[in-house]
């Protein structure tokens, strides 16, 4: 699915939109436009894939859960000038869904910092926002449970949501983006490789 239709309806929701060939492109993107601040990650396979906390880390400030002390960096990174994140899926209309399990990604999403950058490879992007809640639901959501070696029905039949009741479940909100949140700016970061789940 080329990029163009998406580009412009983010555009017109009021979004900046970029995009790039690869990751390490969008990479070195992110690294000259960041700079000298406080940066937060959310969990995101995208980010981790184009090696931004490696580049960023070296000027910036970086807190990412998936690095350092999970509870700590959470609560730190949601106190950061800038936030990198990825969602779960972008329909072509421009809506982007996210699914979270503690909740700091999708709330940095929302509100906090002077400015949040979605790094979204090709493989996130889907025709309508019908299709963007279920590949959220039943890709994402399984794949990532599956990743951490949980034992919900998505993770052990790795086929689809189950809305299941297990202690262990990671997918309990859910956050459509229709706009970028009053008083933050937003960037989104295409990039034209498969990145992420």
């Amino acid at each position: 699915m080329a990029f163009e239709a998406v580009k412009e309806n983010l555009e017109k929701r009021g979004y900046t939109v970029k995009v790039f060939a690869t990751g390490a492109e969008a990479a070195a993107y992110l690294n000259s436009e960041i700079d000298g601040v406080t940066v937060g990650i959310g969990g995101s396979g995208t980010v981790k894939n184009i090696g931004a906390y490696e580049l960023l880390s070296e000027h910036n400030t970086v807190y990412w859960h998936w690095i350092t002390e999970p509870n700590e960096a959470r609560k730190n990174a949601m106190n950061t000038d800038v936030y990198l994140t990825s969602v779960n899926a972008l329909a072509e209309s421009g809506e982007m869904v996210n699914i979270d399990g503690a909740g700091n990604r999708v709330a940095s999403t929302l509100f906090g910092h002077k400015k949040v950058y979605f790094v979204i490879g090709r493989n996130k992007l889907v025709k309508t926002y019908e299709d963007a809640v279920w590949r959220a639901r039943n890709i994402a959501g399984p794949g990532r449970a599956k990743q951490m070696n949980r034992k919900t029905p998505c993770a052990v039949k790795a086929d689809r949501c189950y809305d299941c009741s297990s202690p262990e479940r990671i997918c309990r909100g859910m956050v459509t983006l229709w706009e970028p949140m009053l008083g933050q700016s937003a960037e989104v970061i295409l990039i034209d490789e498969d990145h992420g789940l």
